[in-house]
């Protein structure tokens, strides 16, 4: 991923706006250390900031096509991309680069911005044609919103458009600010936001409830082939290892990837080595790929729950496996900072993206540029405890609906920030669009796990816990191996900024008690009227955040992430918060 700033229909000499352009763009950055684009057109002006991961040595953007008609800027990856250039009815299209993105321009001349429902992939781009008079602009969002992107305009000139993968570098620009919609384009011939992405459980509002069985293989194929397309890389890779549910699977897959990518290596190694050895070899048409041994990554406070099964995890998978500890001081020194990249005053994403953003330095201290991650299967499969509570299946698949299409405010927004940050990207299979097809449209029902300490047992003796069908579709051994060990596959679901520590959320709100007075508190609906915090602690981070992003419009762009209360749950987003969390490490385990 990378970083993309565009100014659009700007009035006057667009080369007057060329170094506050550069500038703003430099607040995002540290997205892209790799190198910096910049490229103006008649009104409009765009800027990149690269990091490198498919096409390192020829990918630099903005890009164009051959006669320069069009101009592109995006942040994402595209898997498909290689399909996508075959399937182009022109098949002389001259690419430039061996970048995933390059398509895109190709795709839009033959399909317009039918474009947006053809890539398979995490994405932000603008698109700028320079064949139609006016310009016409493009702009679209990823169907989830895993890579973030802000939009804005000011009220003294409301047809010149501003677009950003981070709100730092628009928000002094504009006095009108949101978060990009997921799922959408904007064109500016039509002058609107479209949605694009609309697949058939998305309008639970409606009444849409599916009735699908559960197809475990399925299931398991689809997310299996979701982590094999995101290995696409040119540089080293790795794996973000909680120790939970999630982040397991994702990083058994891709350590059973890896070992097949490592053995088909080895093979076209042999093979080269014959054909050398016989005369007959004349050269690669591409060289050959270094796969190593998969590396996880997991940090928490000395002893925490999320440290201990992370072990156990990767002794179990053979990962070469990192562990970092980090101090509840550490932590609170680093939150003024967090929240800056985060751009948003939500309590959750903020607990958990701290210890996200310490591990992602690490991380990329040692040279890995990608990771994967686990975020998305609590919305998709109703993982967070409190869905526990839900009356019916129809609720169930309702709320789980609600959470996936807010995932680009929370969860999605916390892992591209938090590893962003540092230049590190984050790849999130279970949001892979055919494996949400799958999974969303199976009946809730299958879903749904017991009220209570009280458990339901299947025929094999496995309770009925949260994500028991992401569970079951798991608990095998296809090839003799299985996937995970039972002290992991059915492990309880922690928040991950429970996992790292419980200790970590109690620092954070002792901390918010001891600087925030009960004056200041007692005014905080005077000063903040709009979202007003309901905790020391919420208010501690909003007054972080008001410093770094002072305008009402800014803090429109926060969402925050509270449970449903409907459902007779606490507001507080810890797990802990929740009645059917056990004392499953009251022996130690989670005493750190």
């Amino acid at each position: 991923m990378c970083g993309i700033f565009c100014c659009f229909n700007r009035a006057g000499d667009i080369s007057q706006y060329r170094a506050r352009a550069i500038a703003c763009s430099k607040r995002q950055r540290h997205r892209g250390p790799d190198w910096s684009g910049c490229y103006m057109t008649n009104n409009t002006v765009l800027v990149h900031e690269r990091l490198a991961i498919v096409g390192v040595d020829t990918g630099a953007q903005p890009l164009t096509n051959e006669d320069e008609s069009l101009v592109l800027a995006v942040n994402g990856e595209i898997y498909n991309h290689v399909a996508l250039r075959k399937s182009l009815k022109n098949k002389d299209a001259v690419f430039k680069t061996h970048s995933d993105c390059e398509v895109i321009m190709h795709l839009y001349k033959e399909h317009g911005t039918g474009v947006c429902n053809m890539l398979d992939g995490m994405f932000s781009f603008v698109l700028v044609d320079k064949s139609v008079s006016p310009p016409r602009l493009i702009a679209a969002r990823d169907p989830i919103g895993i890579t973030t992107l802000y939009m804005g305009w000011n009220s003294q000139s409301p047809d010149t458009l501003y677009f950003a993968s981070e709100l730092k570098c628009i928000h002094e620009e504009c006095d009108n600010l949101q978060a990009f919609p997921p799922g959408h384009f904007y064109d500016s011939k039509e002058k609107k936001l479209t949605r694009y992405f609309n697949p058939s459980w998305w309008d639970s509002d409606k009444g849409v409830v599916p009735h699908n069985d559960i197809d475990y293989k399925l299931l398991r194929e689809t997310l299996e082939a979701a982590v094999r397309k995101r290995l696409m890389s040119e540089v080293p890779y790795g794996v973000l290892l909680s120790g939970g549910l999630d982040s397991s699977l994702i990083a058994s897959i891709a350590a059973r990837e890896t070992d097949r990518l490592a053995e088909e290596q080895e093979k076209l190694r042999q093979e080269r080595k014959q054909a050398i050895a016989s005369g007959k070899w004349v050269g690669d048409e591409q060289p050959l790929a270094s796969w190593p041994q998969l590396h996880s990554f997991a940090i928490g406070l000395p002893g925490a729950p999320d440290l201990i099964a992370a072990r156990k995890a990767a002794d179990f998978l053979g990962t070469i496996h990192h562990e970092y500890n980090f101090t509840v001081q550490e932590g609170l020194d680093a939150i003024p900072e967090v929240i800056q990249h985060l751009e948003t005053y939500d309590v959750t994403t903020v607990r958990a993206s701290t210890p996200m953003y310490l591990l992602s330095r690490k991380i990329k201290a040692m040279g890995v540029k990608m990771v994967l991650s686990g975020e998305g299967s609590d919305e998709i499969f109703g993982g967070y405890l409190y869905f526990h509570a839900a009356p019916n299946a129809k609720d169930f698949h309702e709320e789980c609906v609600k959470r996936v299409k807010n995932l680009h405010t929370a969860d999605c927004l916390r892992a591209n920030k938090s590893t962003m940050a540092w230049g590190l990207e984050a790849r999130v299979p279970f949001l892979d669009k055919s494996f949400l097809e799958v999974s969303m449209n199976v009946d809730a029902k299958y879903k749904m796990f017991s009220k209570g300490t009280h458990q339901e047992i299947d025929e094999d003796g496995r309770p009925k816990m949260e994500k028991y069908i992401l569970r079951k579709a798991f608990d095998c051994s296809p090839d003799g191996k299985a996937y995970l060990p039972d002290s992991i596959l059915w492990r309880q679901k922690e928040q991950f900024s429970d996992g790292v520590g419980y200790s970590w959320i109690d620092g954070m709100k002792d901390h918010s008690a001891a600087i925030i007075s009960d004056e200041k508190f007692a005014d905080r609906a005077t000063r903040w009227p709009l979202d007003t915090p309901d905790t020391k602690e919420a208010y501690w981070i909003r007054e972080i955040f008001e410093h770094h992003f002072p305008t009402e419009a800014a803090a429109k762009t926060a969402v925050r992430w509270v449970p449903k209360q409907e459902w007779g749950v606490s507001s507080d987003p810890s797990g802990r918060a929740v009645s059917i969390h056990t004392a499953a490490y009251a022996d130690g385990e989670a005493k750190a």
